[in-house]
C-alpha cells in the first residue's frame, strides 16, 4: 500500500511549480542536485517583480538609503572578521549504518535518503558524535590550489556592506543615519536542504544595513533618547529615536511591505529572540514568520510559521570587527556631536563617557584575540569613548535581512487557491487560481481574440496587445475556448483578461472600441475604452 501523503497542499504546490513554470528542479535531465532550484518562465518573472519592488521601497522611495552591488568572492580576511570561518556551522551526525549524514538537530525529522525502512524517524543505526560543519562552500582563486588561495563564496550579503561602509558613505554624500541595501546570491552548503526552495544551498537575500547613531550619542545632542512604548505610532523618524525606536519601525515597515504585495498579518507571525537566542552582539531581533503549509503548531494548536525575514539590532559589532581586522578606521565624525558634547556638563559627559566605554570595552572583552591582555582592551576602550569630546564613534545598525527565495514561496502559498465549479448535468471540475496581488503577479495581463478565425479580430487583439506590452507583462492568447484561456490565465495568476469581441469592432456602435475585462478573483466582467485601458490596469496594479 503507497504511504500516505505527508503534506497533500504542498505537494499540489510544487506539482503547479513545476506545470506551470514557476519552479524548476536545477540540473533536472541528470536527476537534479539537492538543494538549488531554477525559475521558470513565470517564476523568473514573479521573482524579478518582488525585487524590484523591494528596491523600489527600500532605494527610489527613500532619501536615506543608498545601494550596492558587490561580488560573491571577497577576501576570506572579511569571513574570518566576521566570525564565519570560526563559527559559521551545524552540528553534524553521521549513520554508520546508511552513511547518511543529517543535523543533529532535525535527526528524528528527516528520513535516511539511503535506506528508508531502516531509518525513518528515530534512526536505530549506529551514530558518530556530533561535530561542526561549516556552511561555507570553499573554492580558490588563481591557478594554485593551496592555502593561499582559499576563497569562499558568500554566506550572506551584509559583510559586503560593511566592508565598503566608508566608501559608500563618502561617495554618496549620506550622514548618519542611513542605510545600504543590496539584493544578491549567497550560498550555504546546508547539511539537509528542505521544504522545496525554503532551505536551499543557493538562495537570494534582500537586504538592508541602517546605520543609526549610538544612544550615547544621541542623548549627548538631544538630551533624551526616544524608545519604544506600547502604544508608540513611530511611523516617521525623528532626530532623537535611539536603537529601540529604529528597530519598531523597521518591523512595521518590514511589515507593511508584505501587506503591500498581499501577505495579510493574518498570515505573518512574529518571533522575539530571548536573550538565549541572540547572537552574543545583538540587542534585539524579531523573526517575521509566514505560515507555511509545512510549518508546525504550537502547544495550542496554533500555526507558528517559519521564518521570512530577521530585523536585527546588531550593535556597532560588524563595522567594528572590520575596524579590528583590517587596521582601517570605520567611525565617523559628527560635527553636531563635537559641538553639543563641550555643552554638556561634566557629570553628563563623565555618565555618557561611562555607558560608552562600559559597551566598548564589553565587545572588546568578548571578540578578544588571544594576544590581547585587560589592560590592552581597556586602553583601546579608553581611546573609543575619548573620541566622543571629539565627535567621533562608530555607527550602530539596524538590519533587515529577507530571503527572496522564501518569500516567493509564500507568495505561491498563499496564493494556491482551488474553485469547484458543476455544471447543469452535474459534472463537477476543480481548477487552481492563484490570487498573486497584482503588484507581484508575474503576467499582468492577458489579451484574447474573441475568436481566432476572424482577421478583423485578431488584428485588433494584436493592436491592444502592442499597446499594454511596454508598459506591464501581457500576454497575447488565441488557443482554444475563451474560458480555456481564462483558466490558463487563472492558474498562472494573472489577474485581469481582456478579450476583443465583436462589439469592439463596432458592432453595436455605442460600444466601439470598447473591450471586456474579466476580474481574476471574483470572474466579474465590464466593458472599457481601448483609450482608457492603460491607464486602468496600471492604476490596478500600481495602487
Amino acid at each position: 500500500m503507497a504511504e500516505p501523503k505527508q503534506n497533500p497542499l504542498m505537494e499540489k504546490i510544487v506539482s503547479l511549480c513545476k506545470r506551470r513554470g514557476f519552479v524548476f528542479q536545477s540540473s533536472e535531465i541528470y536527476g537534479g542536485i539537492n538543494g538549488f532550484w531554477d525559475y521558470g518562465p513565470l517564476g523568473a518573472e514573479l521573482k524579478r517583480n518582488v525585487k524590484e519592488l523591494w528596491w523600489n521601497t527600500m532605494t527610489r522611495s527613500r532619501d536615506d538609503v543608498a545601494g550596492l552591488e558587490a561580488t560573491i568572492i571577497m577576501a576570506p580576511e572579511i569571513w574570518k572578521a566576521s566570525g564565519h570561518v570560526a563559527t559559521f556551522s551545524d552540528p553534524m551526525i553521521d549513520c554508520k549504518t546508511c552513511k547518511g549524514r543529517f543535523r543533529a538537530d532535525q535527526i528524528s525529522e528527516i528520513p535516511c535518503p539511503q535506506k528508508p525502512s531502516k531509518c525513518v524517524g528515530e534512526c536505530h543505526g549506529e551514530k558518530t558524535e556530533a561535530r561542526a560543519f561549516n556552511l561555507m562552500f570553499q573554492t580558490y582563486v588563481g591557478p594554485v590550489q593551496d592555502d593561499s588561495a582559499i576563497a569562499y563564496l558568500r554566506p550572506e550579503t551584509a559583510q559586503a556592506i560593511f566592508a565598503q561602509f566608508k566608501n559608500v558613505l563618502e561617495t554618496s554624500r549620506q550622514k548618519v543615519p542611513f542605510g545600504i541595501a543590496q539584493v544578491g546570491k549567497a550560498f550555504r552548503n546546508e547539511v539537509t536542504p528542505r521544504n522545496f526552495t525554503f532551505r536551499s544551498r543557493e538562495f537570494e537575500q534582500m537586504e538592508l544595513e541602517f546605520f543609526i547613531k549610538p544612544d550615547e550619542v544621541i542623548e549627548a545632542i538631544y538630551g533624551t533618547v526616544a524608545v519604544r512604548t506600547p502604544n508608540s505610532q513611530l511611523l516617521s523618524p525623528q532626530p532623537n529615536w535611539g536603537w529601540q525606536a529604529w528597530h519598531h519601525y523597521w518591523v512595521e515597515e518590514r511589515v507593511r511591505f508584505y501587506e503591500g504585495i498581499g501577505l495579510s498579518r493574518e498570515t505573518l507571525g512574529f518571533h522575539h529572540q530571548t536573550p538565549a537566542e541572540l547572537a552574543h552582539y545583538a540587542r534585539a531581533c524579531t523573526d517575521i514568520l509566514f505560515k507555511f503549509p509545512f510549518s508546525k503548531k504550537d502547544a495550542d494548536g496554533n500555526v507558528t510559521g517559519d521564518e521570512l525575514e530577521g530585523i536585527a539590532a546588531r550593535s556597532d559589532f560588524d563595522l567594528s570587527q572590520h575596524q579590528r581586522f583590517s587596521g582601517k578606521p570605520m567611525g565617523v565624525f559628527d560635527e553636531e556631536l563635537r559641538a553639543a558634547w563641550a555643552k554638556l556638563p561634566k557629570e553628563k559627559q563623565d555618565d555618557l563617557w561611562k555607558r560608552y566605554y562600559d559597551h566598548r570595552k564589553n565587545y572588546l572583552t568578548k571578540s578578544a584575540k588571544p594576544d590581547e591582555t585587560p589592560e590592552q582592551i581597556s586602553l583601546q576602550a579608553t581611546e573609543d569613548a575619548n573620541g566622543l569630546a571629539k565627535g567621533q564613534y562608530i555607527p550602530h545598525v539596524i538590519e533587515p535581512s529577507a530571503g527572496v527565495d522564501r518569500l516567493i514561496l509564500a507568495l505561491i502559498a498563499n496564493a494556491y487557491s482551488e474553485v469547484t465549479k458543476t455544471d447543469d448535468k452535474g459534472k463537477s471540475e476543480t481548477t487552481v487560481v492563484m490570487k498573486f496581488h497584482p503588484r507581484v503577479a508575474p503576467i499582468k495581463v492577458g489579451v484574447f481574440p474573441l475568436l481566432k478565425n476572424k482577421p478583423e479580430l485578431v488584428a485588433k487583439a494584436q493592436a491592444v496587445y502592442e499597446l499594454l506590452r511596454p508598459h506591464l507583462k501581457a500576454v497575447y492568447d488565441d488557443g482554444g475556448s475563451i474560458g480555456k484561456r481564462y483558466a490558463r490565465q487563472d492558474e498562472a495568476g494573472t489577474p485581469f483578461c481582456v478579450t476583443i469581441d465583436f462589439d469592439t469592432l463596432g458592432e453595436k456602435p455605442e460600444l466601439l472600441d470598447t473591450v471586456t475585462i474579466r476580474h481574476r478573483d471574483d470572474g466579474k466582467q465590464e466593458r472599457l475604452n481601448i483609450s482608457e485601458l492603460l491607464d486602468f490596469l496600471l492604476s490596478k496594479i500600481r495602487g
